[in-house]
């Protein structure tokens, strides 16, 4: 495990989440860290190259944080950010194109096809991080969106409901539990 990349994935994306140009707030490296969380599961469950699904974790949303202009094409720019800092760490070329298509194909709804284990390790992981991120999803409703009461609840309801339909059916048999006790929260 490159433990060296992991650790610097790590401080510079929480670097990057903290400056003001930083559109999404710290409530992004919230989700960063659960997905991160998430995918190490996954890889455990789905017998993936842990080490590629959770550089590729850290990575996902790299461009987004960096520069909010690449938001609507993250996926491409984040798989190109994230060739260039792996190849300052001597990273595996061959790992390295795992880890950009992971990035590359890690939104739901984009509908690329996953090919390998680590790309749905890592598109899962980016989708269930929304059920540990309810207190931001609420901010998003109430704050951001400035809707009433019943407005917001049903916003975060229906974007919990499409993130868990996006899933793999094995991680949605994994994640069950965790569904229904944040739809029971929510209703």
């Amino acid at each position: 495990m490159r433990e060296d990349i992991l650790n610097y994935l790590c401080e510079e994306v929480e670097h990057r989440c903290k400056l003001p140009t930083n559109h999404f707030g710290m409530g992004c490296y919230y989700h960063i860290q659960a997905v991160v969380k998430n995918a190490e599961i996954l890889a455990d469950s789905y017998n993936a190259d842990k080490e590629v699904v959770l550089i590729a974790a850290w990575l996902h949303d790299i461009a987004s944080i960096t520069d909010y202009s690449f938001y609507e094409d993250h996926h491409i720019h984040g798989a190109e950010m994230a060739e260039d800092i792996l190849h300052k760490f001597n990273y595996s070329p061959d790992k390295i194109k795992l880890v950009q298509q992971c990035i590359r194909n890690h939104r739901g709804s984009i509908t690329n096809s996953r090919v390998t284990l680590e790309e749905l390790c890592v598109t899962d992981a980016d989708a269930i991080s929304h059920f540990d991120n309810v207190p931001s999803l609420l901010y998003l409703a109430y704050v951001n969106k400035k809707l009433d009461i019943n407005e917001g609840k049903e916003f975060v309801r229906n974007k919990l409901i499409r993130s868990y339909e996006k899933l793999s059916d094995k991680s949605k048999i994994l994640y069950k539990i965790k569904f229904d006790q944040v739809m029971n929260v929510l209703n």
